[in-house]
């Protein structure tokens, strides 16, 4: 599947207050997926000592497709394609290769 057709897709799903006028419910919801993700990756530490196996792995994926729907959502809510931030993302992060800027800090590296 393409980003495009998953967004189309997922935005099937999306039931929220002032939906096409809303950035703040699809940004709070990416933000708390992502400390979903964040908290199982610590979990795997805390109880796993790191060690992955399948069913953990298949775990995060799911959260990371919440992840995936919410940053669908917000791109939907600002009125662009999921396609389009996977290329405006990797024709950044290739300026910042050739510049050789790739670490650091700053937005516009």
């Amino acid at each position: 599947m393409d980003f495009n057709t998953y967004q189309k897709e997922a935005r099937k799903s999306a039931i929220y207050p002032h939906l096409g006028s809303n950035l703040s419910y699809p940004t709070l919801g990416l933000c708390g997926e992502a400390g979903e993700v964040a908290e199982k990756v610590k979990k795997l530490f805390r109880d796993r000592k790191g060690r992955a196996d399948i069913q953990f792995k298949t775990e995060l994926l799911k959260e990371l497709g919440d992840v995936l729907w919410y940053l669908s959502s917000l791109t939907s809510e600002l009125g662009f394609e999921l396609d389009d931030v996977a290329k405006i993302n990797v024709e950044k992060l290739n300026s910042r290769m050739k510049n050789n800027k790739i670490h650091g800090d700053g937005d516009n590296r």
